[in-house]
Protein backbone atom coordinates (compact mmCIF):
# COMPACT_ATOMS: atom_id res chain seq x y z
CA UNK A 1 0.00 0.00 0.00
CA UNK A 2 1.17 3.65 -0.89
CA UNK A 3 1.10 5.28 2.54
CA UNK A 4 2.44 8.93 3.40
CA UNK A 5 3.13 10.53 6.62
CA UNK A 6 2.41 13.75 6.60
CA UNK A 7 4.24 15.66 9.63
CA UNK A 8 6.70 12.96 10.19
CA UNK A 9 7.74 13.95 13.83
CA UNK A 10 7.83 11.15 16.64
CA UNK A 11 3.87 10.51 16.25
CA UNK A 12 3.95 10.29 12.57
CA UNK A 13 7.77 8.78 12.80
CA UNK A 14 6.90 5.80 14.82
CA UNK A 15 3.62 4.88 12.90
CA UNK A 16 5.63 4.89 9.61
CA UNK A 17 8.36 2.82 10.92
CA UNK A 18 5.79 0.30 12.38
CA UNK A 19 4.06 0.19 8.32
CA UNK A 20 7.75 0.39 7.31
CA UNK A 21 8.46 -3.23 9.04
CA UNK A 22 5.48 -4.53 7.70
CA UNK A 23 6.33 -4.55 4.06
CA UNK A 24 4.59 -1.37 2.71
CA UNK A 25 5.62 1.58 0.52
CA UNK A 26 5.86 4.56 2.96
CA UNK A 27 7.05 8.01 2.08
CA UNK A 28 7.86 10.64 5.17
CA UNK A 29 7.14 14.43 4.70
CA UNK A 30 9.08 16.09 7.29
CA UNK A 31 11.25 18.81 8.15
CA UNK A 32 14.80 19.17 6.10
CA UNK A 33 17.07 17.43 9.04
CA UNK A 34 15.18 14.84 9.52
CA UNK A 35 14.58 13.97 5.91
CA UNK A 36 18.17 14.62 5.27
CA UNK A 37 19.04 11.57 7.61
CA UNK A 38 15.96 9.67 6.94
CA UNK A 39 17.65 9.36 3.41
CA UNK A 40 21.14 8.92 4.41
CA UNK A 41 20.81 5.86 6.46
CA UNK A 42 17.26 5.04 6.85
CA UNK A 43 14.74 6.05 9.97
CA UNK A 44 16.03 4.73 13.16
CA UNK A 45 13.63 3.34 15.38
CA UNK A 46 14.34 3.12 19.00
CA UNK A 47 12.15 0.49 20.80
CA UNK A 48 11.73 -2.26 23.24
CA UNK A 49 10.89 -4.50 20.47
CA UNK A 50 13.38 -3.28 17.99
CA UNK A 51 16.47 -0.95 17.20
CA UNK A 52 17.76 -0.23 14.30
CA UNK A 53 17.76 1.53 11.26
CA UNK A 54 14.59 0.83 8.65
CA UNK A 55 14.74 1.90 4.94
CA UNK A 56 12.90 4.56 4.24
CA UNK A 57 12.25 7.25 1.49
CA UNK A 58 11.79 10.92 3.13
CA UNK A 59 10.98 14.36 1.22
CA UNK A 60 10.24 17.88 2.55
CA UNK A 61 7.75 18.66 -0.37
CA UNK A 62 4.06 17.24 -0.16
CA UNK A 63 4.06 17.98 -4.13
CA UNK A 64 6.53 14.95 -4.74
CA UNK A 65 4.47 12.42 -3.40
CA UNK A 66 3.47 9.82 -5.43
CA UNK A 67 -0.95 10.32 -4.98
CA UNK A 68 -0.70 8.14 -1.84
CA UNK A 69 -3.90 5.09 -1.08
CA UNK A 70 -3.45 6.18 2.88
CA UNK A 71 -2.78 9.62 4.29
CA UNK A 72 -1.27 9.57 8.10
CA UNK A 73 -1.93 13.15 8.93
CA UNK A 74 -0.34 14.42 12.23
CA UNK A 75 0.74 18.00 11.98
CA UNK A 76 0.45 20.35 14.30
CA UNK A 77 -3.23 21.59 14.75
CA UNK A 78 -2.46 25.26 13.81
CA UNK A 79 -0.97 24.11 10.77
CA UNK A 80 -4.25 21.95 9.32
CA UNK A 81 -5.60 23.66 6.98
CA UNK A 82 -2.59 25.35 5.05
CA UNK A 83 -1.61 21.82 5.00
CA UNK A 84 -4.67 20.21 3.77
CA UNK A 85 -4.83 22.97 0.90
CA UNK A 86 -1.13 21.75 -0.08
CA UNK A 87 -2.03 18.08 0.08
CA UNK A 88 -5.48 18.45 -1.66
CA UNK A 89 -4.22 17.97 -5.19
CA UNK A 90 -1.81 15.39 -4.12
CA UNK A 91 -4.63 12.96 -3.31
CA UNK A 92 -6.30 10.50 -5.34
CA UNK A 93 -10.28 10.28 -5.43
CA UNK A 94 -9.98 7.50 -3.01
CA UNK A 95 -7.60 8.33 -0.26
CA UNK A 96 -7.76 7.63 2.79
CA UNK A 97 -6.61 10.51 5.89
CA UNK A 98 -6.48 9.32 9.36
CA UNK A 99 -5.75 12.36 11.27
CA UNK A 100 -3.56 11.11 14.11
CA UNK A 101 -3.33 14.84 15.96
CA UNK A 102 -3.97 16.48 18.73
CA UNK A 103 -7.38 18.30 20.21
CA UNK A 104 -11.32 17.36 18.80
CA UNK A 105 -11.56 19.74 15.95
CA UNK A 106 -9.23 18.45 12.91
CA UNK A 107 -11.39 16.02 11.52
CA UNK A 108 -14.16 18.49 10.92
CA UNK A 109 -11.82 20.86 9.64
CA UNK A 110 -10.09 19.22 7.06
CA UNK A 111 -13.60 17.83 5.62
CA UNK A 112 -14.32 20.81 4.80
CA UNK A 113 -11.09 21.22 2.61
CA UNK A 114 -10.64 17.69 1.21
CA UNK A 115 -13.51 15.47 -0.39
CA UNK A 116 -11.63 12.25 0.92
CA UNK A 117 -12.67 10.13 3.56
CA UNK A 118 -11.11 11.65 6.43
CA UNK A 119 -11.01 8.85 9.82
CA UNK A 120 -10.52 10.67 13.43
CA UNK A 121 -8.36 8.84 15.96
CA UNK A 122 -7.44 8.67 18.91
CA UNK A 123 -3.34 8.17 19.72
CA UNK A 124 -2.09 6.74 22.74
CA UNK A 125 1.77 6.31 22.12
CA UNK A 126 4.77 7.69 23.77
CA UNK A 127 7.05 8.59 21.58
CA UNK A 128 10.13 11.45 20.65
CA UNK A 129 12.93 12.34 18.56
CA UNK A 130 16.22 12.54 20.19
CA UNK A 131 18.21 13.64 17.09
CA UNK A 132 17.04 13.75 13.16
CA UNK A 133 15.74 10.69 11.92
CA UNK A 134 15.64 9.38 14.78
CA UNK A 135 12.41 8.27 16.96
CA UNK A 136 12.17 6.37 20.22
CA UNK A 137 9.48 4.64 21.22
CA UNK A 138 8.60 4.64 25.24
CA UNK A 139 5.63 3.17 25.56
CA UNK A 140 2.21 1.96 24.41
CA UNK A 141 1.32 2.90 20.53
CA UNK A 142 -2.75 1.97 20.21
CA UNK A 143 -4.99 3.51 17.91
CA UNK A 144 -8.48 4.07 18.06
CA UNK A 145 -10.17 5.34 15.16
CA UNK A 146 -13.94 6.35 14.58
CA UNK A 147 -16.28 4.13 12.55
CA UNK A 148 -17.12 4.73 8.83
CA UNK A 149 -16.84 2.82 5.70
CA UNK A 150 -13.48 2.06 5.51
CA UNK A 151 -12.34 1.62 9.09
CA UNK A 152 -12.64 -2.04 9.34
CA UNK A 153 -10.26 -2.50 7.09
CA UNK A 154 -8.03 0.41 8.01
CA UNK A 155 -7.92 -1.19 11.56
CA UNK A 156 -6.82 -4.59 10.26
CA UNK A 157 -4.14 -3.35 8.19
CA UNK A 158 -3.13 -1.16 10.74
CA UNK A 159 -3.27 -4.26 13.32
CA UNK A 160 -1.47 -6.70 11.23
CA UNK A 161 1.59 -4.06 11.33
CA UNK A 162 1.50 -4.70 14.90
CA UNK A 163 -0.24 -1.24 15.77
CA UNK A 164 -3.52 -2.39 18.27
CA UNK A 165 -6.32 -0.68 16.65
CA UNK A 166 -9.90 -0.60 17.60
CA UNK A 167 -13.15 0.85 15.64
CA UNK A 168 -15.22 3.38 17.72
CA UNK A 169 -18.60 4.33 17.24
CA UNK A 170 -19.02 7.25 19.45
CA UNK A 171 -15.36 8.58 18.31
CA UNK A 172 -16.34 12.23 19.88
CA UNK A 173 -16.01 10.35 22.99
CA UNK A 174 -12.94 9.23 22.80
CA UNK A 175 -11.42 12.17 21.24
CA UNK A 176 -12.25 14.46 24.42
CA UNK A 177 -11.52 11.88 26.76
CA UNK A 178 -8.30 12.11 25.02
CA UNK A 179 -7.97 16.29 24.94
CA UNK A 180 -8.68 16.19 28.64
CA UNK A 181 -5.83 14.00 29.16
CA UNK A 182 -3.95 16.41 27.20
CA UNK A 183 -5.24 19.34 28.92
CA UNK A 184 -3.99 17.55 32.49
CA UNK A 185 -0.48 17.31 31.55
CA UNK A 186 0.73 18.87 28.60
CA UNK A 187 1.32 22.03 30.44
CA UNK A 188 2.82 20.85 33.54
CA UNK A 189 4.85 18.55 32.27
CA UNK A 190 5.88 21.44 29.04
CA UNK A 191 6.60 24.09 31.63
CA UNK A 192 8.76 22.55 33.73
CA UNK A 193 10.53 20.24 30.67
CA UNK A 194 9.70 17.48 33.51
CA UNK A 195 8.32 13.62 32.72
CA UNK A 196 4.93 12.52 34.37
CA UNK A 197 6.09 10.32 36.93
CA UNK A 198 8.39 12.66 38.11
CA UNK A 199 5.81 15.70 37.69
CA UNK A 200 2.89 13.85 40.19
CA UNK A 201 5.67 14.09 43.23
CA UNK A 202 5.33 17.51 43.33
CA UNK A 203 3.10 18.84 45.60
CA UNK A 204 0.15 20.09 44.45
CA UNK A 205 0.79 18.86 40.96
CA UNK A 206 -2.26 16.17 41.42
CA UNK A 207 -4.65 18.87 42.48
CA UNK A 208 -3.99 21.00 39.55
CA UNK A 209 -4.47 17.76 37.21
CA UNK A 210 -7.40 17.56 39.05
CA UNK A 211 -8.70 20.88 38.87
CA UNK A 212 -8.17 20.97 35.14
CA UNK A 213 -9.92 18.05 34.35
CA UNK A 214 -13.01 18.88 36.45
CA UNK A 215 -13.33 21.99 34.33
CA UNK A 216 -12.66 19.79 30.86
CA UNK A 217 -15.83 17.86 32.09
CA UNK A 218 -18.31 20.37 33.08
CA UNK A 219 -17.49 21.95 29.26
CA UNK A 220 -17.73 18.44 27.92
CA UNK A 221 -21.23 18.15 29.54
CA UNK A 222 -22.21 21.70 28.14
CA UNK A 223 -20.93 20.30 24.58
CA UNK A 224 -23.64 17.49 24.54
CA UNK A 225 -20.20 15.38 24.92
CA UNK A 226 -20.92 12.18 26.93
CA UNK A 227 -17.85 11.11 28.70
CA UNK A 228 -16.89 7.81 30.96
CA UNK A 229 -18.02 8.52 34.61
CA UNK A 230 -14.41 7.35 36.03
CA UNK A 231 -12.50 9.35 33.67
CA UNK A 232 -11.24 11.90 36.55
CA UNK A 233 -9.53 8.43 37.86
CA UNK A 234 -8.00 6.83 35.12
CA UNK A 235 -6.74 10.71 34.19
CA UNK A 236 -5.13 10.52 37.38
CA UNK A 237 -3.58 7.20 36.56
CA UNK A 238 -1.46 8.26 33.37
CA UNK A 239 1.49 9.02 35.14
CA UNK A 240 1.88 5.01 36.07
CA UNK A 241 1.67 4.03 32.66
CA UNK A 242 3.78 6.49 31.34
CA UNK A 243 6.29 7.48 34.02
CA UNK A 244 8.87 8.44 31.61
CA UNK A 245 7.09 10.32 28.97
CA UNK A 246 7.51 13.99 28.62
CA UNK A 247 4.55 15.67 27.08
CA UNK A 248 4.56 16.86 22.90
CA UNK A 249 4.04 20.66 24.15
CA UNK A 250 7.13 19.89 26.56
CA UNK A 251 8.73 18.41 23.07
CA UNK A 252 7.70 21.44 21.80
CA UNK A 253 9.46 24.22 23.61
CA UNK A 254 12.28 22.03 24.04
CA UNK A 255 13.25 22.58 20.47
CA UNK A 256 11.65 26.31 20.43
CA UNK A 257 8.83 25.14 18.18
CA UNK A 258 5.14 26.70 18.78
CA UNK A 259 3.23 24.68 21.07
CA UNK A 260 -0.60 23.21 20.40
CA UNK A 261 -1.61 24.65 23.80
CA UNK A 262 -4.19 27.32 22.34
CA UNK A 263 -6.11 23.73 20.54
CA UNK A 264 -5.78 22.21 23.91
CA UNK A 265 -6.48 24.08 27.30
CA UNK A 266 -6.84 26.91 25.03
CA UNK A 267 -10.29 25.16 23.26
CA UNK A 268 -11.37 23.93 26.62
CA UNK A 269 -11.23 27.78 27.85
CA UNK A 270 -12.55 28.76 24.62
CA UNK A 271 -15.84 26.59 24.97
CA UNK A 272 -16.15 27.64 28.21
CA UNK A 273 -16.58 31.07 27.29
CA UNK A 274 -19.16 30.03 24.35
CA UNK A 275 -21.12 28.01 27.54
CA UNK A 276 -20.39 30.40 30.39
CA UNK A 277 -18.34 27.49 32.21
CA UNK A 278 -15.16 29.46 34.45
CA UNK A 279 -12.25 27.56 33.46
CA UNK A 280 -9.48 29.07 35.34
CA UNK A 281 -6.81 26.43 35.47
CA UNK A 282 -6.65 25.62 32.03
CA UNK A 283 -6.54 29.39 31.62
CA UNK A 284 -3.57 29.83 33.54
CA UNK A 285 -2.21 26.57 32.45
CA UNK A 286 -2.71 28.31 28.65
CA UNK A 287 -0.82 31.42 29.81
CA UNK A 288 1.84 29.42 31.55
CA UNK A 289 2.93 27.55 28.32
CA UNK A 290 2.70 30.90 26.13
CA UNK A 291 4.73 32.88 28.87
CA UNK A 292 7.48 30.07 28.26
CA UNK A 293 6.98 30.40 24.47
CA UNK A 294 7.39 33.95 24.60
CA UNK A 295 10.67 34.27 26.85
CA UNK A 296 12.05 31.53 25.06
CA UNK A 297 13.57 30.09 28.47
CA UNK A 298 13.24 26.27 27.29
CA UNK A 299 15.09 26.67 24.15
CA UNK A 300 17.90 24.94 23.77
Amino acid sequence: MQIAVIGAGAVGCYYGAMLLRAGHDVTLVGRPAHVEAINARGLHLESAFFTGFILAKAVTDIAALTPPDLVLFAVKSGDTDDTARVLKPVLKPDSIVLSLQNGVDNPERLRKILSQPVIAAAVYVATEMPGPGHVKHNGRGELIIGAGPHSATLAKLLSDASIPTTVADDIDAVQWSKLINNCAYNALSAVAGIAYGEMVKVEGASAIVTNAVTECLAVAKACGVKLPGDLLDKTLGLPATMPLQQSSTSQDLGRGKPSEIDFLNGFIVRKGIEHGIPTPTNHALQVMVKLVERSGSRRG
